[in-house]
């Protein structure tokens, strides 16, 4: 045995997605046990030895129908906490969606900010160094960490690449649903401009959302004739997006393309998403589309794979690169 090669483990929610990211890396995935009790209490524990050893642990925050996202995150705080207690040297967890990161600022009288509540968390286990991809706001969520390290991946590169390569003929235009999401879209738009060597239009909706109604503006932009994408970081029900949709569509788009890195699809999202406004959409593989229909992801979702990147991360980390190296576009 290799003690200076790095150890992956992959919590069961995620391993798949976990024993995907390590072979990329070109590692394995170590042994843990992982047990419920009575009363819905449970242990996590690695099945070796990590004493002085680099320790990855691969675990998606996001909920399903067998854990919440509150169980898996009490779940990966645990094992830190074991790995941390078992002499682990260096612990980083590897987090493709991390739950609770949209509530980053106070919105309302009293609110809880839930992004810096489960940094001291993550702090409070003694980790060492947090991956996770497209927060959505990177600002409050790198100032939430004092304790940690933080590295923040990002998805643009792998959907301009799919873009460029099996996207919509003619005449583009990238769309932001929201004005928040202006600098994400542009960002996006300048990429895949440079990708595809053509100017690309842009525009974007006014929209407000309150008590978790949202409300839909005017629209800006230029999108007669072409094919839109709607870019987005996230998608939970669709409204936003199929708003978006339908106000680029009386604006004379010809097609409309969703995109966003996060599809974690409430129950009621594959009715809203199904509107004829729009034509596709486009996720990544960090969050499973357990909520849709064979027929809805056959017909009209694309799944963009996210573990090279990850698998690289851990690489880069390894072997002492720079993370920025994996996001030039």
């Amino acid at each position: 045995m290799n003690h200076n090669r790095p150890m992956v483990f992959a919590v069961k929610s995620s391993e798949d997605f976990g024993r995907q990211v390590a072979a990329r890396a070109g590692l394995d995935v170590s042994p843990h046990e992982e047990r419920d009790f009575d009363g819905g209490e449970h242990k996590i524990r690695p099945l070796c030895s990590v004493r002085n050893r680099d320790v990855y642990v691969v675990a998606s925050l996001f909920g399903d129908s067998e854990h919440s996202a509150n169980d898996k995150l009490c779940r990966l705080l645990f094992f830190i906490g074991a790995l941390r207690d078992a002499s682990a040297g260096r612990v980083t967890a590897i987090v493709p969606y991390l739950c609770y990161a949209r509530k980053d600022r106070k919105t309302k009288s009293r609110d809880p900010v839930t992004t810096r509540y489960v940094a001291r968390l993550f702090e409070a286990v003694h980790l060492d160094h947090l991956v996770t991809m497209e927060v959505h706001n990177l600002a409050a969520f790198q100032n939430a960490f004092s304790g940690v390290t933080t590295d923040h991946l990002e998805a643009t590169r792998l959907l301009v690449e799919h873009f460029a390569s099996s996207g919509p003929a003619g005449e583009l235009a990238v769309v932001s649903p929201d004005v928040g999401g202006v600098k994400r879209a542009d960002l996006f738009r300048s990429a895949l401009e440079r990708r595809l060597g053509t100017e690309i239009s842009s525009g974007f909706l006014q929209k407000q959302r309150s008590e978790g109604v949202v409300s839909t503006g005017a629209f800006v932009g230029e999108v007669q004739g072409k094919n839109v994408i709607l870019i987005d970081d996230l998608i939970s029900s669709g409204t936003t997006l199929v708003n978006a949709a339908k106000a680029c569509r009386q604006a004379g788009a010809a097609e409309v393309i969703a995109a966003a890195t996060h599809g974690v699809f409430s129950e009621k999202a594959e009715s809203i998403l199904s509107d004829k406004a729009l034509d596709q959409v486009v996720i990544s593989d960090t969050v499973p589309p357990q909520f849709l229909s064979p027929a809805f992801v056959e017909q009209k979702l694309c799944i963009v794979q996210t573990v090279g990147l990850f698998g690289d991360a851990i690489h880069c980390l390894n072997g002492g690169g720079s993370i920025v190296d994996l996001l030039s576009v």
